[in-house]
């Protein structure tokens, strides 16, 4: 049919004179000769009708006789007949094969189209496909002239339909080729009847299928074409037919007069409207002979491509194309929908061979301007970038919880891709984690930029906005400005002109400052800055950028919170740790406390001097960081402070702080509480420097190590009771002999214990790097850190080593004391005697009544057997030990008493004393200090 309507627009002057004529003037020579009064094969016009009837009458009887001219007649009538029928079958069949070739080529185009359009490949993934896509699947097959657009999921279930009952059903057809990737065609049976559909996938970025999309015909409407074309094509067969026949009638009586016509009228409309058709479609078609030139363009190809008034018959490669347009259309080579940029057009070109099925020599080409179909994908890939930036700025920004560094990362996001310079100006009581009052001072936090020499304030500037600068009136009312053009900005050039001017001259041009902005509150601002894009920020980009700083908000203030909170932790921790160790002589101690990174934590440790000598040692772990863990680490030693003032055993003291924490668990729990203190361990040691005995009882607590003066390193078997809290079981303590020069090693489990490594090789590390003799606990302290501290510590760390001393036998004076009041006059003289040989004989008067009051109450209230012991350590130290398990209580005696003045004289002639327990009885004791 192109070929057909080429010939009647590229080579009229193939048609006769007479045809010519009737194109020219819009008429047919019969109707003229009809009004003149002529008729085309006699001559003038009879008067009745008895003339005309003879007439016919004697042209049937000459055609159906036996002449020379009747038998070509009739033969010529078959041939004609023969050949007529068969032109028309074969038109027909032609019709009919290209009309369902048509069919799916259409198919194909449609559902291509429709699975690469913006959008389809996300609508698959919405909550909703059949909201998102039916509306667009039937816009768009009401355009393209198809029966059908489906949309499928990969196991074949609709979401579009041109029917709405039958969305969500199974799709009718094949689907496994579009499965693995391949778009196919087929003829079905459907459930719209017998059509031609094609199936193409919906491919990600990554070639995965994700959905499928069919569009297809019926079959009504395939041949469709054909039944409308069927009657012209008839009556042209007719036409010819009848042509033949009257020509080899005339041929035959009236050669001369028979060459007056080439057929009907209705084959001039035919070719009339065809003709209207061609050029009134809104798609270009370009049609190319062999040798290279242009037979036929229609009006909208003449549009599209600028051509000359004369265009027709010249060679593409001179019509003044582009160069790659007009190689494509002169080599007749097959295209599809390449993309030809021509006159500012973005034109898809479609072109096929005329060859192909033995036509003449050439090519037929389609052009369809999609210029505005790149315009919104331009804009959807715009879109696209800027929902991927604010994705990144959604990961990126929120990861640290330093003010400092989430400016940072808001900065380096949007470099390059929003701005080519950000930078974050903030209150100072913001980055030291304080709340935002009225901002006036900022200091310049973050920057990030593509160059590193853009001459803005340096980071860690402190100044202040004048009023008339776009980033005062952001942070007055706390909405985002834009100064699209700064050398028009003159409140900008107000704040600093010197800066202004190198800035200009650095070529930055365009600038969005954004107040950080939560709630009410404003923080700061942030300032995006454009230099190399020529073009100047928009109200788009406006709203991106607030978006972004938005997002970066929440983010800083919830830096901010942590920061504050960090900061009161920590201020908590440090008052609640001991900032120096009391003065002892039975143990040389060194420590190291290293918070972890993420946050305070609860660990914490103690040295506790008791009386007779001795001192504990305690380490403790509360499980969790911040302020509720340094607030527990503060409420157990300041119970284990209190419990050791009594001069409980290990494992007593362990039972009343496991009892303590289940207490308090109970009473938060009751206040409906969510900080519980369950998860607390305990290690709880006694060294006695007279006897070398050291006493040890565990919470839960990882063991401790000890380091003998041979250097060998050694774990102890402690039982491990449960961690504090739980209750329920005994804590049980064990007894260990120390020689002198021993150190014992006591840690939490942050030092052996993190995310790659189990405790077992923590402990193998520890026993490596702890074994060595000659090492002083501060050199035992960095050597265990040097081999277990890890880069970033998850978990506080506490480590205290304290190396034994003995208490020697010259310092010690001991006497077993008969229950016979006249021993106290014995225990006198003796304590007199042994202070004279420690040089104390100032100190004789004052012992000798402690110790004779002591001995007194001792002999009057026990049973058994009584032991008086003097020590001279950092104190002048008098016990007394008997089997009673009676505590005597200081107290005020009335003027009528007799006694009850002993324990008074005591506490005012002793620095301290007290009571403790022992599973024979107890012990008073009393200390003085030496001169």
């Amino acid at each position: 049919m192109v070929r057909l309507l080429g010939r009647s627009r590229a080579q009229p002057a193939q048609l006769p004179g007479g045809a010519r004529e009737r194109r020219r003037r819009g008429g047919a020579p019969r109707e003229r000769g009809r009004r003149s009064g002529q008729t085309p094969s006699t001559g003038p016009a009879p008067d009745g009708d008895g003339p005309r009837r003879r007439s016919f009458a004697a042209l049937w009887s000459a055609l159906s006789g036996r002449s020379v001219a009747g038998q070509v007649f009739l033969l010529q009538v078959v041939i004609v007949l023969v050949l007529v029928v068969s032109a028309v079958v074969a038109l027909v069949l032609q019709v009919q094969h290209d009309s369902t070739q048509e069919a799916r080529n259409r198919s194909l185009a449609v559902a291509q189209t429709f699975a690469n359009a913006p959008g389809t490949r996300a609508a698959l993934k919405a909550p909703d496909p059949t909201a998102v896509l039916q509306p667009r699947a039937e816009a768009a097959r009401e355009l393209s002239k198809v029966d059908f657009i489906v949309v499928t999921n990969t196991d074949g279930i609709r979401y579009t339909h041109p029917k709405p009952d039958r969305i969500g059903k199974k799709f009718v057809g094949t689907i496994e080729p579009a499965l693995k990737g391949h778009a196919f065609t087929e003829e079905i049976n459907g459930t719209l009847g017998p059509l031609v559909q094609a199936v193409v996938p919906v491919k990600a970025p990554d070639g995965t299928v994700e959905g499928l999309v069919s569009a297809g015909i019926t079959t009504a409407n395939v041949g469709g074409a054909a039944n409308r074309q069927m009657p012209l094509l008839l009556a042209a067969a007719a036409a010819a037919l009848a042509l033949a026949t009257a020509g080899t009638a005339l041929v035959s009586r009236r050669l001369l007069r028979q060459t007056r016509g080439l057929g009907p009228y209705e084959m001039t409309r035919m070719y009339e409207h065809h003709d209207a058709v061609l050029h009134s479609v809104r798609e270009g078609v370009i049609i190319v002979g062999g040798e290279g030139r242009l037979l036929l363009a229609n009006d909208e190809a003449q549009r599209l491509l600028e051509l000359p008034a004369d265009a027709d018959g010249q060679q593409v490669l001179d019509l003044g194309l582009d160069a790659d347009t007009a190689r494509l259309l002169a080599s007749g080579r097959v295209a599809t929908d390449e993309v030809h940029l021509v006159n500012d057009r973005l034109l898809a070109i479609n072109q096929r061979p005329t060859d192909i099925r033995g036509g003449p020599a050439g090519s037929v080409a389609t052009l369809r301007d999609s210029t505005e179909l790149r315009a919104l994908s331009g804009r959807a890939e715009v879109a696209r970038e800027r929902l991927s930036l604010l994705y990144d700025a959604g990961v990126g920004i929120g990861t640290s919880l330093d003010v400092t560094g989430t400016a940072e990362n808001l900065a380096r996001v949007a470099v390059p891709r929003f701005a080519d310079f950000v930078t974050v100006d903030l209150s100072e009581a913001v980055v030291n984690g304080q709340e935002p009052q009225a901002v006036s001072a900022l200091c310049r936090t973050a920057y990030s930029g593509i160059r590193d020499d853009a001459p803005f304030y340096p980071v860690g500037r402190r100044f202040t906005f004048v009023e008339s600068s776009p980033q005062a009136r952001g942070l007055a009312t706390g909405r985002a400005v834009l100064e699209p053009e700064l050398r028009r900005a003159p409140g900008w050039h107000a704040q600093d002109l010197e800066i202004s001017a190198r800035i200009m001259d650095y070529g930055i041009h365009s600038l969005i400052t954004v107040p950080v902005r939560v709630g009410t509150s404003v923080m700061g601002v942030v300032n995006f800055w454009r230099s190399e894009k020529p073009v100047p920020f928009d109200s788009e980009d406006l709203a991106l950028g607030e978006e972004l700083v938005a997002r970066a908000a929440v983010a800083i203030d919830n830096a901010r919170r942590y920061t504050r909170e960090h900061s009161m932790a920590v201020t908590l921790q440090r008052s609640l740790l001991p900032r120096s160790l009391p003065e002892q002589n039975a143990l040389d101690i060194a420590y190291r406390y290293l918070p972890a990174q993420a946050g305070v934590g609860g660990d914490w440790f103690d040295v506790l001097p008791l009386s007779g000598a001795r001192v504990a040692v305690v380490v403790g772990d509360v499980v969790g960081h911040g302020l509720h863990a340094a607030a527990t680490m503060g409420r157990l030693r300041t119970a284990v402070h209190n419990f050791s003032a009594l001069d409980l055993p290990p494992d007593e003291l362990l039972g009343l702080l496991d009892e303590l924490v289940s207490r308090i668990d109970q009473y938060e729990a009751a206040e409906d509480s969510s900080a519980a203190i369950t998860g607390a361990t305990c290690l709880y040691a006694v060294y006695d420097p007279t006897s070398r005995r050291c006493t040890l009882a565990r919470a839960g607590h990882p063991p401790p190590a000890l380091i003998r003066p041979d250097g060998s390193v050694g774990f102890p078997e402690v039982p491990a009771g449960p961690p504090l809290g739980l209750g329920g079981l005994p804590y049980e303590t064990v007894d260990l002999e120390l020689e002198e020069g021993t150190r014992l090693v006591l840690y939490t489990d942050g030092l052996v214990e993190d995310r790659g490594r189990d405790i077992d090789a923590g402990l193998e590390l520890l026993r490596s790097a702890l074994s060595g003799a000659d090492r002083s606990p501060e050199e035992t302290c960095r050597a265990a850190l040097e081999a277990l501290l890890p880069d970033r510590p998850g978990d506080d760390i506490a480590l205290m080593v304290a190396r034994t001393h003995a208490l020697g036998r010259d310092r010690i004076a001991e006497w077993d004391v008969p229950r016979d009041p006249a021993a106290v006059g014995r225990v006198r003289a003796s304590v007199t005697r042994q202070l004279a040989a420690w040089d104390l004989d100032d100190m004789a008067f004052t012992t000798e009544l402690i110790l004779s009051e002591l001995v007194t109450n001792a002999i009057r209230y026990s049973t058994g057997p009584i032991h008086v012991r003097v020590l001279r350590d950092r104190h002048l130290i008098c016990e007394v030990s008997d089997n009673s398990s009676t505590t005597p209580h200081l107290r005020h005696a009335a003027i009528t008493d007799e006694g009850g003045r002993g324990l008074f004289l005591i506490a005012q002639l002793s620095e301290r004393w007290g009571t403790r327990y022992t599973p024979a009885g107890k012990t008073i004791w009393s200390e003085q200090p030496l001169p």
